[in-house]
This record gives structure tokens, sequence and C-alpha cells, in this order.
């Protein structure tokens, strides 16, 4: 199958990557048929030189059978040479573990939230009343 993809460039900590037409058996960096773009994801996304696209031979490619990985599809959908994708589901694994909810159990913790700031409040006040009364 042929893939749209990004193929990785540059140093270590600063990449830069290729969009290039590859066979999907192919190491990630490895042989690849034609370059047909570049992503500098260093760049602000307001940059002209963030992202360089050849549409042209793109769409040829599309038009071929190609199918682009799932980053090259956004990147392809914001300049505007096909739909934008779906976005897709945002894992609860990249949630630090004690943060996550289950999803039941959201509207629990929202009404335990207040209750564990009241009680810290109240200590508070009882434990400065000795301390002047010691004086």
């Amino acid at each position: 199958m042929i893939k749209i993809r990004l193929s990785r460039g540059g140093t270590k900590k600063r990449p830069v990557y290729k969009v290039v037409i590859a066979d999907s058996r192919r190491a990630r960096d490895g042989r690849f048929i034609e370059k047909v773009g570049f992503f500098n994801p260093l760049l602000p996304k307001d940059k002209k030189e963030r992202v360089g696209l050849e549409a042209e031979r793109i769409k040829y490619w599309l038009g071929q059978g190609a199918q682009p990985t799932t980053r090259v599809a956004r990147i392809l959908g914001e300049n505007g040479i096909i739909a934008m994708p779906a976005n897709g589901s945002n894992p609860s694994k990249a949630i630090p573990k004690k943060e996550r909810k289950k999803e039941g159990d959201e509207a629990a913790p929202a009404a335990e939230a207040p209750k564990e700031e009241a009680p810290k409040a109240e200590a508070a006040p009882a434990a400065e009343a000795p301390k002047e009364e010691a004086k």
C-alpha cells in the first residue's frame, strides 16, 4: 500500500519532516518514491515556512490510491488539499491517573471538591484561636 507520510530529518531535539510518498512496508526514514513537501513543527503555526506542499502531486497520488497518515491528513486538511479529518478520541491514559474520572462518577467528584476545601477553611481559624490565647 502506498502512503503519504512524514519522514524525519534534522538533528537531535530539532526535527524537520519531509512529506513523502512511500511504500508502507519501508522504514520511516528509508526509501521513498517522491518527496512532495516539508513540515517544520518548531516554527509557529502562523508562519508560512512551517509547511510547504506540492498540491498537484499530492492530488495525483491521492487519485492513485495513496492513503495519508493521520498527521499528514491533518496537515493536508489545514492547507485545503483534502477535507479536514474528524478529531480522534483522546484516551484517558493521557490524563494522570489521580486526575482521571470515570464516566459514571463525573458529578460526584465535583460535589466532593468544595467539601474538601470547606473543612480546611474551618480548621484554620480554630488553629489560630489557641495561639492568641497562649499570648
